[in-house]
């Protein structure tokens, strides 16, 4: 591996563009190509960023011979991309959901697998600095035993799959609610589709963890992402209370019957901890330090397959109208990322 890592990405669309602002401010990186569907908006993304454009992702893969690439497309169009770049060997980052299907999802970690290959994915909502200090302060005790858990999150998205907002948004909610909480042994399932028939744009799951405590998880597309709380996360142990607001506006701690708060947010000049977009920042860094130290990926791309597969159980606990089961044999536990705060600038 050379001082500077030879890095492309396939997707030249709205997220893509993250990947793009990211690894071609990185000094670390050369970002070499940029692979999309169309050859003319391809080419002025790879312009902006002086990258060669393709059209192809076998033939980029071919020429360039990177050592990394992300991915980033359209929510139902990730299997065969993935795959292509899994078979030619090369280590990768892909974007939520993994597939929309178990049986791809297995095929995808099983051939990266065998390939002994770095399989990354983007919950990038882990590295929100609120997420960050509830998983520290569960982990420290400070909560006691946890009791009930929380998860809210609304607002718009397409109709193109009867499930799109639980398989392919609320998955960082299955993979939140896990990282904060532990696995999650059964649910059972509301769903309706009352704004569009036969699209379950909006879903109230209730939840058992393996540790014994409860949880909720409401998801919508019929909402809006400009309400203030569109994003609400609350974990109640024995010892107390954390809360997260909108992701990275604000974490608030209190103790139980305290009536004082320990709060956070984002001082004046960090624009880095109060910016959503800058969580991937955070997820990159932590990522690719560890791929060159040839460790396993902070967030490997089995917790999608593990997200999809808790999806799949709401789907047949909503169908069965019974409570579904979830054996936490796939589950992985992973590290906490650590705390960092931007220093202010004058």
């Amino acid at each position: 591996m050379s001082t500077r890592l030879k890095v492309a990405i396939v997707g030249a669309g709205g997220w893509g563009y993250q990947h793009a602002r990211i690894l071609a401010a990185r000094p670390d990186v050369e970002l070499c190509a940029i692979a999309g569907r169309t050859r003319e908006k391809t080419a002025a993304r790879a312009a902006e960023f002086h990258a060669r454009p393709y059209t192809s992702v076998d033939e980029m893969l071919a020429k360039e011979k990177p050592d990394f690439v992300t991915l980033s497309l359209p929510n139902r169009e990730h299997f065969d991309a993935t795959m292509r770049v899994i078979t030619a060997g090369v280590p990768l980052l892909v974007e939520k959901p993994l597939t929309f299907e178990l049986s791809e999802a297995d095929q995808l970690v099983a051939e990266a697998q065998r390939r002994n290959l770095f399989f990354a994915i983007n919950f990038n909502h882990r590295y929100a600095k609120p997420v960050v200090m509830a998983h520290q302060a569960i982990r420290q005790g400070r909560l006691g035993e946890l009791i009930f858990a929380s998860w809210r999150f609304g607002g718009e998205g397409g109709v193109e799959h009867p499930f799109n907002n639980l398989i392919e948004t609320q998955c960082h909610g299955f993979d939140m609610l896990e990282f904060l909480c532990g696995p999650i042994v059964s649910i059972m399932a509301q769903m309706t589709d009352k704004t569009h028939h036969g699209v379950y744009r909006t879903m109230a799951l209730a939840l058992q963890f393996n540790g014994g405590a409860v949880g909720t998880l409401l998801g919508s597309y019929d909402s809006s992402y400009a309400y203030p709380d569109t994003h609400v996360v609350e974990i109640n142990g024995t010892k107390g209370r954390v809360r997260i607001e909108d992701t990275v506006q604000r974490y608030t701690f209190n103790a139980s019957g305290n009536e004082i708060a320990e709060t956070w947010q984002a001082g004046y000049f960090n624009d880095r901890d109060r910016g959503f977009h800058l969580t991937f920042d955070a997820h990159m860094d932590a990522m690719l330090a560890a791929f060159r130290r040839r460790e396993q990926p902070p967030i490997h791309a089995r917790a999608g397959r593990r997200a999809l597969r808790l999806a799949l159980a709401a789907i047949d606990s909503f169908r069965s109208g019974r409570r579904v089961e979830i054996p936490p044999d796939d589950y992985i536990e992973m590290p906490s990322p650590k705390i960092t705060t931007a220093p202010p600038s004058p």
